[in-house]
């Protein structure tokens, strides 16, 4: 899979697989832009300002804990079953939130939609470096992680639409546009139904016949495509594996925190370093131009789009330096560049220099350049562990990252944003920074050169044949 060059059906997998993102970009900024109606009386949902936030902070822990329970079944069960079963969850909840008629009951829907979503990253972010070419996985992953961006645009003027008393009632234009949202989950789900299986997994379980089935098909399309013949395996590329149905927990931990701790440490670098960045910014922008910059509601998703479609180009534009100048060098740059454009930020915040657009134009850069890197964490834990453990890899630094960042992020800035006070407001991005910063750092010195490799010569599989042993299968 690593050695065929691009065609059709890298495209259907783009497609297939990368609308996660999308839909996940399109919940935070939908309900996100929903909150002040849903807070009226006449929502027909009697919820508090401080209940949307509790049930932003259920939708994170829903994700969390889907992350890590997902996770796990991705790896025991096979990549298409959960990346179906993850989306169905998601649809499902998002179309019972709509139906929601007491605070409790949103807060169910939404636990149960984050889980539908966390679910989704593990299990997506497997089945995507499993499947495209070695020498186009780090521009692929970044732009599907970084569709993200896509969604909340969307997002962003798809709520305004259902907003509009003049065309919908208090009380169901939010109910159609969480609807609405759950009827695009359905919609992907026909589409994903052409991505196969992951042969990786399916060999590494015992299915070789499968596998080189699924294998001898994408071959034969991709022949009939560019009309040349393919590269050939090498025997030096070779490897010979241990089948077995399923492999135990301990022996997954043992192998993924115990054989390889300095990737452990980088990985909770990055995903700690984007996830307060991303979370704590973000859900307090709107707040933050409010209360600073005296913008209106129906103002700010616009300025939110503008935020959002600038994220998305940081991610198109940047991702194919991944593969051609390299992981270390650009996920460092990218982490440390971000940083270091936060401080004269900080600075035009504080005076106020330039006003609205003076901010705007540096958060925007800060935030190009942060998009790939942010996008790049998943990536790296995603290639730098044996293939047994990729997904449970993927949850378990995605929830601590998002758990310590993603929660204390958005608390501290509120807070900040709460008090009135610029110079508090200042801090935050100085302390964002900071964190982002080490992220920098440890990739540095504990990054992995994964680009043009295969995932095999970045980390050997765990069921990967040892020297001497036999009854194997290559």
């Amino acid at each position: 899979m690593d050695r065929l060059p691009w065609a059709g059906i890298h495209w259907k997998i783009i497609v297939g697989l990368g609308t996660v993102w999308i839909l996940d970009g399109l919940e935070v900024t939908l309900i996100g832009s929903l909150a002040a109606r849903l807070v009226e009386p006449g929502s027909g949902l009697p919820i508090t300002e401080g209940q949307i936030g509790l049930a932003a902070s259920i939708y994170i822990l829903g994700a969390c804990l889907g992350a890590l329970f997902f996770g796990r079944l991705t790896d025991k069960w096979g990549r298409k079953k959960l990346f179906m079963l993850t989306l169905v969850v998601y649809c499902v909840a998002t179309f019972a939130t709509a139906f929601a008629v007491e605070p409790w009951m949103f807060f169910v829907c939404r636990f149960f939609t984050g889980a539908g979503i966390g679910g989704e990253y593990a299990a997506i972010n497997s089945a995507v470096d499993e499947l495209i070419p070695a020498h186009y996985r780090g521009r692929v992953d970044i732009l599907i992680n970084g569709t993200y961006w896509l969604g909340a645009t969307f997002g962003s003027f798809y709520s305004l639409f259902f907003l509009n008393t003049a065309m919908f009632a208090e009380n169901l234009g939010w109910r159609f546009a969480l609807g609405v949202g759950a009827l695009l989950g359905v919609v992907i789900i026909f589409v994903r139904r052409h991505v196969p299986e992951s042969p990786r997994w399916l060999f590494i379980h015992g299915r070789e016949d499968e596998a080189e089935e699924i294998v001898e098909r994408i071959e034969k399309q991709i022949r009939k495509e560019t009309d040349e013949p393919l590269e050939k395996v090498g025997r030096d590329e070779r490897i010979t594996i241990h089948q077995r149905a399923s492999i135990p927990f301990s022996e997954i931990a043992k192998t993924a925190f115990g054989k390889y701790p300095r990737r452990a440490i980088l990985c909770l670098a990055l995903f700690i370093g984007q996830a307060f960045l991303y979370n704590g910014i973000t859900f307090n922008l709107g707040t933050l131009y409010q209360n600073y910059y005296g913008i209106d509601a129906g103002s700010a998703p616009l300025l939110m789009a503008l935020f959002a479609i600038v994220n998305f180009l940081g991610a198109l534009i940047l991702g194919p330096l991944f593969d051609k100048v390299g992981r270390k060098k650009m996920i460092a740059s990218t982490y440390l560049g971000s940083a270091l454009v936060t401080v004269p930020l900080y600075f035009v915040f504080l005076n106020e220099t330039g006003g609205l657009w003076g901010f705007v134009v540096l958060l925007s850069l800060t935030f190009f350049i942060a998009t790939a890197g942010a996008s790049a964490a998943y990536l790296t834990v995603s290639e730098i562990f044996p293939m047994e453990t990729r997904a449970l890899a993927i949850a378990f630094f995605y929830a601590i990252g998002t758990g310590v960042g993603g929660i204390i992020g958005p608390l501290l800035f509120g807070n900040f944003i709460e008090s009135g006070d610029r110079g508090l407001v200042g801090l935050g991005f100085l302390l964002a920074a900071g964190i982002m910063a080490v992220g920098g750092i440890a990739e540095i010195f504990l990054g992995v050169d994964a680009e043009g490799k295969s995932l095999e010569d970045i980390a050997a599989p765990i069921t990967a044949q040892q020297p001497g042993e036999e009854n194997a299968t290559t």
